[in-house]
């Protein structure tokens, strides 16, 4: 079954009728393995499916867009990457959807970093396709969101965002900004930071799943 995205899928032990889903999306420079990881931990009612970004930057390294710096070594986005990884995470939602007895009305994107950054736009640019979003050492980046997702219902969407105090790649100061602006858009929102750096605490873990179980 070829669909826009490679991908790594365990399937749920619990069959039910229909399947919740959670889609993990990794960070810059990793590859669909790295949050899979984490699958044999996560609720057995679930379709966990890891998705591989589009853009391959050699040797098993995988990009959701690009960040390039400028000769004074600042970083910056590449946006329209980005947006069109964001339409195709949406594609491949659908896609699964129709090809697994996904249940469509639960699924939750769990992003680590550049996947964080992408869930939050996936999500209130297609508040439709996604319920749920886990968002680890991310933030909001409002100049990838579909340009009218204010006419979206975004009042069914609940996040839980994380991030570590001592990130050395994302500043949590960018992290703290994330929630003031979605309780403005009415998302509900949790929001919890960990001693760490770029990473995945093993609390920060228990928390999610806790939070996401709690969900029901």
């Amino acid at each position: 079954m070829k669909l826009s995205l490679e991908y790594k899928i365990r399937e749920p032990k619990v069959k039910l009728d229909k399947n919740p889903l959670l889609l993990l999306l990794h960070g810059y420079g990793s590859n669909e393995a790295d949050l899979f990881s984490f699958a044999e931990e996560l609720p057995e009612e679930y379709y966990i499916i890891s998705a591989r970004a589009p853009y391959d930057m050699q040797y098993g390294s995988y990009a959701w867009y690009a960040i390039n710096f400028d000769a004074d070594q600042n970083k910056f986005s590449d946006n329209e990457q980005a947006k069109t990884s964001r339409d195709l995470i949406a594609k491949f939602i659908d896609e699964l959807v129709h090809n697994y007895p996904i249940d469509a009305s639960n699924v939750s994107l769990i992003g680590f970093s550049q996947g964080s950054i992408l869930s939050y736009a996936v999500a209130l640019s297609y508040p439709e396709k996604v319920q749920q979003v886990v968002a680890m050492s991310g933030y909001l980046n409002l100049d990838i969101v579909a340009d009218d997702y204010l006419k979206n219902t975004l009042s069914n969407l609940r996040i839980f965002a994380s991030h570590g105090t001592v990130d050395q790649v994302i500043p949590v100061e960018w992290a703290r900004k994330t929630p003031a602006i979605l309780e403005n858009l009415g998302v509900a929102v949790t929001y919890k930071e960990y001693p760490i750096g770029h990473g995945v605490a093993p609390q920060n873990f228990y928390d999610f799943k806790n939070w996401l179980v709690n969900q029901k």
